[in-house]
């Protein structure tokens, strides 16, 4: 073979091995390039709905856990169905018809929540839930107890029953409610409707819900999505670690997914008086009052603030002191009074049998009365 036709044939084959390595090179850095952007992809894309865990999940475990401390309350209240007539109570009838009239036994059925706050079998649950009760039971791990009423306090609706339980109670541990945020997840345990230990799963709403219901007012209610019905009251509303920041006690007929809570700090601050003294002691004046409105105001010929006294009551500490009808107190120990609010606030820091300066005006003239404060009825 001439000498210049294998030199042509050698350069060939060096440049067809050549590309072919190059072929591979480029096929297997562009493999690693392709698989790395996959990577990528994987690691910052939005993972699929099916793969989103929304609220915490270890409710189940929680639920486990605090259920045994939570008690199912049965009241009955007892009332003779003839009493309240207005026939049986008029002695002209009654003359005539009393043999006829034979009162029997009315027994009005109620149901609730509690729950076991130490081992010595006190239970804490709402007042509305044993108002007027003459009998009370509670169940607790299927077993009936009848109990008895330590304390209650019809303003904060809080009430402490106990029991005598042969069996070792598990006590539900207290939280912070002033830690609570908006947003965080709830858990409420219940008997709504005789449901036993319902639970139901929720966030807070809100914080410091004022709220009146029927005569009673609730200054600071926890708001929450959680389903609360009638049967809940009194139970617990708990946080994720199985800690109670409220107790359940009511929920608005006319919304859904609106129901309230009382703060268990609301319950920490007075819960040893309701076991030792059976109620809260709260200093008083002794007076009704009204509120300045602009017409009254107009009418007096002062500012628009303040509480209007339109009752004296007979041997309060207001009549010691000389207070009047139509006096309007504007100020307690130089804080100003805007309404009567402002007047309740600065009294529930104060105790029974202080003295304190309060500022009214009479007749268009100010004057400090010293007022010395008593137990209210």
């Amino acid at each position: 073979m001439p000498r210049a036709l294998k030199i042509a044939l050698i350069f060939i084959i060096a440049v067809a091995i050549g590309g072919t390595a190059l072929i591979f090179s480029n096929y297997y850095a562009n493999g690693d390039q392709i698989q790395n952007e996959a990577n990528d992809i994987q690691k910052n894309s939005t993972p699929s709905p099916s793969s989103i865990v929304i609220g915490p999940t270890n409710i189940a475990d929680m639920v486990e856990k605090v259920s045994p401390g939570v008690v199912n309350i049965e009241t009955s209240v007892v009332a003779d169905r003839f009493n309240d007539s207005f026939f049986y109570n008029d002695p002209f009838f009654r003359q005539f018809f009393e043999d006829m009239m034979i009162p029997s036994p009315d027994i009005q059925q109620g149901i609730g929540t509690g729950f076991v706050i130490d081992e010595e079998g006190y239970i804490l649950t709402n007042q509305h839930v044993i108002d007027q009760a003459d009998k009370i039971i509670v169940n607790i791990n299927n077993k009936e107890y009848a109990a008895k009423l330590v304390g209650q306090d019809y303003e904060l609706d809080l009430a402490v029953l106990k029991i005598d339980a042969a069996e070792k109670l598990t006590p539900l541990k207290m939280g912070d409610s002033e830690k609570i945020r908006a947003g965080e997840w709830v858990i409420a345990i219940g008997n709504p409707y005789g449901l036993d230990h319902t639970v139901t799963a929720g966030v807070i709403s809100a914080k410091g819900r004022p709220m009146k219901i029927e005569n009673r007012i609730y200054k600071n209610l926890i708001q929450t999505d959680a389903a609360i019905n009638p049967g809940n009251s009194g139970g617990p509303l708990l946080n994720t670690k199985g800690e109670v920041i409220g107790i359940n006690t009511a929920v608005n007929s006319e919304a859904q997914g609106i129901g309230f809570a009382i703060p268990i700090n609301t319950a920490k601050e007075v819960l040893s008086e309701l076991i030792s003294k059976g109620k809260v002691i709260r200093p008083y004046i002794g007076v009704w009052l009204q509120p300045v409105d602009s017409e009254i105001a107009q009418s007096l010929g002062i500012e628009p603030s303040g509480v209007l006294v339109v009752q004296v009551i007979k041997d309060s500490p207001a009549e010691e002191a000389g207070l009047l009808k139509y006096d309007v107190i504007i100020a307690v120990d130089d804080q100003a009074i805007a309404d009567y609010e402002g007047l309740q606030n600065i009294l529930e820091t104060k105790k029974v049998g202080e003295k304190i300066a309060l500022k009214i005006i009479r007749q268009g003239k100010q004057i400090v009365i010293p007022v010395t404060l008593a137990e209210k009825p």
